[in-house]
């Protein structure tokens, strides 16, 4: 298990956002449309790869609750659908 803080937390949790984000762009065709089709590819297939890391990560918060030091959790408080739907349309995703 990992040791972060809440504001790691928090920015981990929006670069996930940025993958999606790019993931989604890129096979719509908003995105790297003048790249290649491998470039396109290596792209998609980078940022899945970060978000399946990223969803499989534990967190140890550090907290200071009555002389208890540390909140285990993971990302169950977080939202997940985006991330997933974009992992699972990364894999589905042939560039062309």
């Amino acid at each position: 298990m990992v040791d972060r803080t809440a504001a790691k937390l928090t920015e981990d949790y929006a670069a996930m956002g940025d993958s999606v984000s790019l993931i989604n762009a890129v096979i719509a065709g908003d995105s790297m449309a003048g790249d290649s089709a491998v470039d396109r590819q290596s792209t998609v297939d980078r940022n899945v790869e970060h978000l399946e890391l990223m969803k499989s990560k534990h967190v140890t918060l550090q907290a200071d609750l009555t002389s208890k030091q540390t909140i285990v959790t993971n990302w169950d408080s977080a939202n997940m659908t985006a991330t997933t739907n974009a992992i699972t349309a990364g894999k589905g995703y042939t560039a062309s």
